[in-house]
């Protein structure tokens, strides 16, 4: 009698689903069994019924043995894919900057008028757009500053004008004249039992030649 093909979808009764159960967990089992003999290969197996009955297998001393060496396999290589994942993408990321550099320097070329004998019209009408709005945002920009240094300036004007201002000010207060007060005087009084002065009745005449002769006097005739 021959078998028919098996359709692989839930068995939907119970009885027939639990008896399909136990029979290929045991045939799983040998097989793994079998496995790990013939071709000396560890192997390690785990089955939950659907109650939630475990079953297991393990070619090693124990299950947690194999678990073990499958974490720290699967963590290392996790580790190397994601090495070589980012390797990659340095990589890509590397060759991505060097086409933008290079078009970046293409541009600056062109902006500078180098290198234009290839450009066509379009190219060359959309650079001198580019090349003419640059420069209303550049002049503007130097109008702004301009603006503000005018202002800075005009600021430090009014200041040194203040400060002109006040050193006129004191300037004036130190060259004003100095006003003394005036001091009422008093006359000084007459000395009492102070002696008059001497009147003389001695007349003195002065002559002029030698003495034994006629002299002359510069006494007025009277």
């Amino acid at each position: 009698m021959v078998r028919g093909k098996t359709e692989m979808k839930r068995i939907e009764n119970a009885t027939s689903r639990q008896v399909t159960f136990s029979k290929r967990r045991n045939g799983l089992l040998k097989k793994a069994f079998e496995l790990s003999v013939l071709c000396d290969a560890e192997v390690a197996l785990v089955v939950f019924s659907p109650r939630g009955r475990l079953y297991e297998f393990a070619s090693a001393a124990s299950l947690e043995k194999s678990i073990d060496r499958y974490k720290a396999y699967t963590k290392d290589n996790a580790n190397n894919t994601t090495v070589q994942q980012d390797i990659q993408q340095i990589k890509a990321d590397t060759v991505n900057l060097a086409k933008k550099l290079e078009a970046l320097e293409d541009s600056k070329r062109k902006i500078l008028g180098e290198n234009l004998g290839g450009c066509s019209a379009e190219e060359l009408h959309s650079l001198e757009v580019k090349i003419e709005k640059s420069l209303r945002t550049i002049r503007g920009k130097k109008t702004q500053v301009l603006e503000q240094q005018i202002a800075k300036l005009k600021e430090k004007e009014k200041t040194l004008l203040k400060d002109n201002e006040d050193l006129r000010e004191k300037q004036g207060i130190l060259e004003a004249p100095l006003v003394v007060p005036t001091l009422n005087c008093v006359a000084p009084l007459p000395l009492r039992d102070a002696p008059e002065p001497v009147k003389s009745d001695v007349e003195t005449e002065l002559y002029i030649g030698l003495p034994g002769r006629n002299r002359c006097s510069n006494r007025p005739s009277g």
